[in-house]
């Protein structure tokens, strides 16, 4: 059973300014969870309507009935387990390899899609500016897939960081280098910006190379791609060229 001020807590997380003074978040679904609990991530608890994680004791967990999973969880279909997690300490970033850099990307399914990208193409480090959707927003932890456990997501002053670094600086542009005929290193920062508005001008200025993905259609009228998808193609070409 899940009491009156457990389900108060948990619907709270929804919102960052409740996870960021309780220092948890939410992860829903079996793989997910899994992932983060093979990982370094400490499970506050765990919610689930059936016998699953049988390896966990049972103070770590509470047997609930789906309508009150209904009233905990953040998707409009509820799984069958809800768990909250330890926000961990931040780290501090190393600019060294490829690192992917998000200048205010909002959504948060285009965040989840690029975490888990990251993962796939061996990306070590995501560096957001503040501006960029929260990490630990339910709708971003269900998107990454578990990928968060294996993506170290730094919040930092962007601008700053990359002035610091040593590593060239390449940005996404529609009017950029053709990214099939550049040649590219296997370390640098790799800048994605706004889904409405793309990269800053105080972040352009800092740019040393742009890139760009061809348009191929016939009609040319497509505006841009989505921040993800391009994020892929990118991450492609970097390893292939890389390999």
């Amino acid at each position: 059973m899940v009491s009156k001020n457990q389900i108060k807590l948990i619907t709270s997380l929804q919102q960052k300014k409740f996870r960021q003074l309780h220092k948890l978040f939410i992860a829903e679904g079996v793989k997910v969870i899994q992932e983060l609990l093979d990982s370094n991530f400490v499970l506050e608890h765990l919610y689930v309507t059936e016998s699953i994680f049988e390896s966990l004791n049972n103070e770590s967990k509470t047997l609930i009935t789906e309508s009150e999973l209904k009233k905990i969880s953040c998707l409009s279909t509820p799984n069958n387990c809800l768990a909250l997690f330890a926000i961990p300490e931040t780290e501090k970033p190393i600019a060294s390899g490829l690192i992917v850099a998000l200048d205010a990307v909002r959504d948060p399914g285009n965040l989840g899609t690029i975490i888990r990208l990251c993962d796939w193409f061996g990306v070590e480090q995501l560096w957001c500016n503040e501006q960029t959707v929260d990490l630990y927003n339910p709708k971003v932890v269900q998107a990454t897939m578990g990928s968060l456990a294996r993506v170290k997501v730094h919040y930092l002053d962007l601008e700053k960081e990359i002035q610091k670094s040593n590593l060239p600086v390449f940005g996404t542009f529609m009017d950029g280098e053709n990214i099939y005929q550049t040649t590219l290193p296997s370390e640098g920062i790799l800048i994605l910006g706004n889904e409405a508005n793309g990269i800053s001008g105080s972040i352009e200025k800092l740019v040393t190379s742009r890139l760009a993905i061809p348009r191929f259609g016939n009609l040319q009228k497509t505006e841009s791609l989505n921040v993800a998808t391009a994020t892929a193609i990118f991450l492609s070409e970097f390893k292939r060229s890389a390999s």
